[in-house]
This record gives C-alpha cells, sequence and structure tokens, in this order.
C-alpha cells in the first residue's frame, strides 16, 4: 500500500510518523510547497519508507499526478483546499481523509458521495482528534446501549506547566483556537439539532487525576463536526466542551467582550485595524508553544441496558512521547487521521464519502488507537 501525506506541518509530520510504521504501508510520501518542512517530516519518520516532494497542492495536475501514486492519502493542510483535493482524490482514485476544520467545506464533501461510490473511492473528511476521534468513541457508547440517552464529548490539549496569561500553551494553530471561541456550536437539545449554542458558555467543572484535580470545561465550536446530524431524532441530548484550567473561560470572555476577536477593522489613528488579527498576533507572541502538553479525553453516554440505566465512559490522559518527540497533541490528532487512512487503503471502509460515524466500524477503531499507544479506557457501569 502506498500512501500520500499532503501537509509537511506539525500534524502531517506525525501522520507519516505513524504511517511508516504500519507493516502493510510500503511507501509514505509527505508532499508540502515548502520542501524543507516536507523533508522534516522525512527525518521524523525515522523510516526508509519515508520520502518527501514539493508540492503546490493549489497546482491541480501536480496534485492530481501525486495522488494517482497512492493508495490512499490524507490531507493536513488548509481547510480551503479540501473540497478541491477531494475532487481530484475521486478522479484519481485514490482514498481520501483529511483533518477538516470547516463545516461548510465538510458539507460541500460529503455531497461527492455519488461520484465517490461510482469511482469506489472512500472519503472521509474532518478526522482527527475533536472532530475526530470522540466521535467515534460516542458512537461505540451508544452501540453498547439497548437505547441511548445522552452523549457528553469533553477534550482538552493543555500545557502540563500552566503558565499567565491564559494558562495555556499554543498546541496547533492560533486561528483555530480562535475560531473556536467565536463561532455557534452545534448541539442536540431535547432530541433536535440546535446549531447556535453559545461559545464560552455552560461552564462546568470536571475532575481528572492528579495532578490536574479540577478543571472546566464549556462550549467550543467544531468538536462535534456532523454527529449531530447523524444523531438527531436518535439520542435527546449531546454536546462538547473544551476543557482548561480554571478561570481560562473568564479571562476569554472578556477578550470577546471588548471586541478583541472581531474581524471588523476599527480605525487607530487613521489606520484600519482588525482587532482579530491583532489578537492572534499578540496570543502568538505572548502565548508559547509548548510540546510538554497532555490531551484529555472522556466521553460519557447514558442509557439504558437490559432494562437498566447505564453509563459508558470513554477516557485518555495522554503526554508528549519524548522518544519520538511527538507532542500529545500532535499523537492525538494525527494517530487518529492515520489509522483512518491506513483502514481506508485497507478496504475496512465503504466507497462514498461519508461522516466518519457512518463509516468506520468503532470497536476495530479503538483497537487501532491502542496499538499506536494512545491510552484510550472504557468503562460500564450500572446507574443508580
Amino acid at each position: 500500500m502506498r500512501a500520500l501525506v499532503l501537509g509537511g506541518g506539525l500534524m502531517g509530520r506525525a501522520a507519516a510518523y505513524d504511517l511508516c510504521r504500519q507493516p502493510d504501508i510500503e511507501e509514505v510520501t509527505v508532499a508540502d510547497i515548502d520542501a524543507t518542512k516536507a523533508e522534516e517530516a522525512v527525518r521524523l519518520a525515522q523510516s526508509p519508507k519515508a520520502s518527501s516532494m514539493r508540492l503546490d497542492v493549489k497546482h491541480r495536475e501536480a496534485a492530481l499526478d501525486a495522488l494517482r501514486e497512492a493508495d490512499t492519502a490524507l490531507g493536513a493542510v488548509s481547510y480551503t483546499v479540501n473540497l478541491e483535493l477531494t475532487k481530484l482524490a475521486v478522479e484519481a482514485g485514490t482514498h481520501w481523509c483529511d483533518m477538516g476544520g470547516n463545516n461548510d467545506v465538510v458539507s460541500a464533501q460529503l455531497a461527492l458521495n455519488d461520484e465517490a461510490r461510482a469511482a469506489g473511492v472512500s472519503v472521509i473528511p474532518d478526522t482527527g482528534l475533536a472532530p475526530g476521534m470522540v466521535s467515534l468513541l460516542a458512537i461505540d457508547g451508544i452501540g453498547r446501549m439497548d437505547s441511548a440517552e445522552s452523549a457528553h464529548l469533553r477534550v482538552g490539549g493543555l500545557p502540563v506547566d500552566p503558565k499567565p496569561p491564559l494558562d495555556y500553551a499554543l498546541v496547533f494553530s492560533v486561528e483555530g483556537l480562535v475560531n473556536e471561541y467565536v463561532e455557534p456550536c452545534v448541539a442536540i437539545r431535547g432530541g433536535r439539532v440546535v446549531d447556535d449554542v453559545e461559545p464560552l458558555g455552560d461552564v462546568e467543572e470536571i475532575e481528572f487525576p492528579s495532578p490536574f484535580g479540577t478543571l472546566e470545561a464549556f462550549n467550543t465550536s467544531g468538536g462535534t463536526s456532523t454527529l449531530p446530524r447523524s444523531l438527531e431524532g436518535k439520542i435527546t441530548d449531546l454536546d462538547y466542551k473544551t476543557i482548561r484550567y480554571p478561570g481560562h473561560a473568564a479571562r476569554v470572555r472578556t477578550l470577546l467582550d471588548l471586541g478583541l476577536m472581531s474581524e471588523e477593522p476599527v480605525d487607530v489613528d487613521g489606520v484600519r485595524v482588525s482587532p482579530r488579527a491583532l489578537l492572534e498576533k499578540l496570543i502568538a507572541r505572548s502565548v508559547p508553544w509548548d510540546e510538554n502538553d497532555v490531551v484529555l479525553v472522556r466521553v460519557t453516554v447514558d442509557g439504558r441496558k437490559d432494562a437498566r440505566r447505564v453509563r459508558a465512559t470513554y477516557e485518555m490522559v495522554d503526554y508528549l512521547d519524548e522518544r519520538s518527540g511527538l507532542s500529545a497533541m500532535m499523537r492525538g490528532t494525527a494517530f487518529p487521521s492515520a489509522t483512518i487512512c491506513a483502514m481506508m487503503g485497507r478496504g475496512e471502509t465503504p466507497a462514498g464519502a461519508l461522516p466518519q460515524e457512518l463509516a468506520i466500524e468503532s470497536g476495530r477503531f479503538i483497537e487501532e488507537l491502542r496499538s499506536r499507544g494512545l491510552p484510550v479506557e472504557t468503562k460500564l457501569e450500572t446507574l443508580a
């Protein structure tokens, strides 16, 4: 099997690292418009299977040629090019998954279902951690029930040693971070999809083992992707919240209320300035990148089994892997995507453009995650 990774950034590098360690994958090519990034991904992979190439994915013919040389491909590039790359993958007859990032783009990709099925190609967008892994954990929990009532998804990527001003460290793009704080959130309430849930709201306390203790979780956008539409009418309540150290939501809320996350330019001594663009620059300067991170995941599904009320809990606490140099966020985001990329190449997914919760067998997916060292723990308990 030949795999292609488009994008040599942090997540693309981690995906290539994982794919190189799958025994049935013979070649892994990392392509990036910046040849240095692609070469760095090959160095990190530490495998004779890996090779690099310079590629501008906006160059249609070059991208099509690269896809034709692969059996399965993973997009770790900007969501702005994912739709065109999906079309090219279908034309090339190459399976395609990506790390998503925009609901409108995902909807347009899924609209290619008939074309993908006719080409015998699997297309699965919006994979990763959240959206991604957590959707399949929720689906697995729902599958354990005779009838499911609620699913609550909680995820956080945090520095092990928090520092002011936000007790946070950048573990992915600052633009993506701000998007989570400003865009409406999608949930299921009372059995129906609600697509205007306020971000940064519904703050709750959440407990994790030492050294973390009491943390907070609050609404953010993007984490549920297509899951609410897939589960509408099948479950009463579904929500997604981001985990942070206590007080983070209030600090970010202040920035939002001051208008610092608005894209509408304001006049500053005759110069038109976008508050959001300025804030993102300041966050990138003042909030450090920190590879010594932790990813916290907890998914709970409540329902009924054999006339009893039960709860399925999925939990993961994962840290920087010092041996490989991969941060927890790199592992937690890229490994699930790489898992799906490999599953597509093995013929384990149906042809067509489908959400992952409708295309992936959740139990098999969880087994694959554990084989990669992601410590997903599960528990099924009876509720009072």
